[in-house]
């Protein structure tokens, strides 16, 4: 019976230390498979990755973020480095479609903003002269500027205070697999840290501005909706030592007071100073209460000596 007992038992003999050893490491390894498993990944959304932990401000979270329905998306025109622009506007269809929906119906693309052209030539122009940083986008709206960038391989922070315009740009970090590359703060730059009233433009989100008769300028039978974000200087979110190749803003007349909160990061010497792109609009900044004139002076005053004028923006280097 001991011989039957033994040839039918399916239990395994501790017969070796050697077999003890290889039966203790396998429970081991067990063990630490169901611990690894069990606990909370602490980034469970590595698509959208955080490029910069910052304890004053945190990025915005695409996937905590509510969905736009519906999301449109199409390929934007003439550009070197194609990339998707996400939509859900339609407008009221069918009186007054959104132009890109009537684009897109007739199987065109996109039509592309001189910006995202530009912000391509000159990022392709500094690569080639062996240059890397990042871009930073002030007045995001929906990522036009972010994406052309984005889609060369260059790392992007991205500011943006209106929320469809966050979930827009989103969209399009998700469409053109850039989450590695672009970081978004739901902000707008200023030189404080606090809180501002903001005018949000209905049906003109791209015109939203911080003063109410800047946000209504062009289009004053727009209802405008007054909402407070929050504001952060560019100098307390982007480190010291973080290279920065070009930064574009583009906030409806708040120039001056975007540029004052990066004066730091604007002092930096020639060759490692920013390329600046800014939207100057003598009636927008007037509404802020500011002016083309202050803001050169300013830029002067931190070496910004070589300003052009390209259609609406300034060009400026040292």
């Amino acid at each position: 019976m001991a011989n039957a007992w033994k040839r039918d038992n399916r239990s395994i003999k501790f017969s070796t230390p050697k077999t003890l050893f290889l039966i203790l490491s396998t429970f081991l390894i067990i063990l630490t498979f169901f611990y690894l498993s069990s606990t909370p990944n602490p980034n469970p959304n590595p698509t959208f990755k955080t490029l910069m932990p910052n304890s004053l401000i945190q990025p915005f979270n695409c996937y905590k973020s509510p969905q736009q329905h519906p999301v449109i998306a199409n390929l934007v025109e003439n550009v070197k480095y194609p990339f998707l622009y996400s939509l859900s506007d339609f407008g009221t269809l069918p009186e007054k479609p959104h132009k890109n929906i009537v684009r897109l119906l007739k199987g065109k693309l996109f039509r592309t903003p001189g910006i995202s052209v530009k912000v391509q030539e000159l990022l392709e122009k500094m690569r080639s002269e062996g240059k890397n940083g990042v871009f930073v986008d002030v007045g995001a709206n929906v990522g036009m500027a972010t994406f052309a960038a984005a889609v060369m391989g260059f790392r992007v922070y991205s500011f943006e205070p209106v929320f469809e315009n966050l979930q827009s740009i989103c969209n399009g970090i998700y469409f053109n697999r850039v989450g590695e590359l672009v970081t978004v703060f739901e902000a707008a730059t200023s030189d404080r840290v606090g809180n501002i009233t903001f005018h949000k433009l209905v049906g003109r989100l791209d015109n939203s501005a911080v003063s109410a008769s800047g946000a209504k300028l062009a289009f004053k039978s727009n209802e405008a909706i007054e909402l407070q974000v929050r504001t952060v200087p560019l100098d307390l979110v982007i480190p010291e030592n973080e290279a920065v190749l070009l930064i574009k803003i583009d906030v409806q007349g708040w120039e001056l007071h975007v540029l004052k909160g990066a004066e730091k990061l604007l002092s930096r010497k020639k060759g490692e100073a920013p390329y600046l792109i800014y939207e100057e609009d003598e009636r927008l900044l007037q509404a802020s209460n500011s002016s083309s004139k202050e803001i050169r002076q300013f830029l002067h005053g931190l070496g910004y000596t070589h300003c052009v004028q390209q259609g609406t923006d300034a060009h400026c280097t040292k």
